[in-house]
């Protein structure tokens, strides 16, 4: 923890703005009190943002994975009781929760963006540059264009032999329908500002909002039914402890996900 204090400090004598730390939990043999240490350490180092990331646990992708005992790590019980007291900790600290596994200082951009309703979200996470497009290099890396996802081949022989021959390291493209736009913007404004304008979705896309998502909102139920979700005329909005199962809210509207988990896992648990 020295060498990470020091080095935030050598960062802000730089001049370094919005500097950022990446906590995961859920790790093999964490306990909620020894997270607890971590989170005090933390709020003292004082960054200017946090990510909380809960540890994904795949060794059907990763196979390195199955070493590790899963009765070493946390239930899925346990792991919601450390994001419970991560986000009761860093709230008491004066940081503002942006949302999943997110956190700012009320003066950091992020926060600011929140406010202003110009938060952004892309595969690295809360952005406050909407729109813009992101050039990724390097294994597996997603480019994101204004239509158009890209992702680089996944194993470093076969990069490194696109790249040698002077060809794209591209392996796989998609185009999005417009469809995808609808649903992308309306997850984008779940997920930063907790709540979907149906007034907005419709005005964007001239579609009218229930009528077009009439088999996904009834998936909206249950969390309603348990106090996370209101469904009203004008907005979804995700209330109470809804926040902290954000991910599978945004997902009753996901048209890819039934179709993708199939029998086999593909992603990772999100509590």
């Amino acid at each position: 923890q020295e060498i990470t204090r020091q080095t935030v400090e050598w960062a802000r004598q730089l001049g370094f703005h919005s500097i950022n730390l990446d906590l995961i939990y859920g790790l093999p043999h964490q306990s909620y009190s020894s997270f607890a240490d971590t989170v005090d350490t933390v709020i003292d180092i004082s960054p200017d943002r946090l990510a909380v990331f809960n540890y994904a646990h795949v060794p059907w992708l990763k196979k390195h994975q199955n070493i590790l005992a899963g009765e070493a790590l946390p239930t899925p019980e346990e792991r919601l009781s450390i994001l419970e007291m991560t986000i009761e900790k860093l709230i008491g600290a004066g940081y503002v929760y942006i949302g999943l596994d997110h956190f700012a200082k009320p003066e950091d951009q992020l926060a600011v963006a929140q406010r202003e309703g110009t938060l952004y979200r892309n595969f690295q996470g809360y952005s406050t540059k909407a729109g813009c497009d992101v050039y990724a290099f390097g294994l597996s890396a997603i480019s994101q264009f204004e239509n158009i996802y890209a992702q680089n081949l996944k194993t470093l022989k076969d990069y490194y032999v696109r790249i040698d021959e002077g060809r794209a390291a591209t392996n796989v493209g998609y185009r999005m329908t417009a469809d995808d736009h609808i649903r992308k913007e309306t997850i984008m404004q779940l997920m930063c500002n907790l709540e979907v304008s149906k007034r907005r979705i419709e005005e964007r896309f001239s579609i009218n909002f229930d009528e077009y998502f009439r088999a996904d909102l009834p998936k909206l139920d249950e969390f309603r039914d348990n106090g996370l979700v209101s469904v009203g005329d004008d907005a979804v909005r995700v209330i109470g402890s809804g926040i902290l199962i954000l991910r599978n809210i945004a997902m009753c509207f996901d048209a890819y996900l039934e179709q993708m988990m199939g029998e086999k896992p593909v992603f990772s648990k999100t509590v």
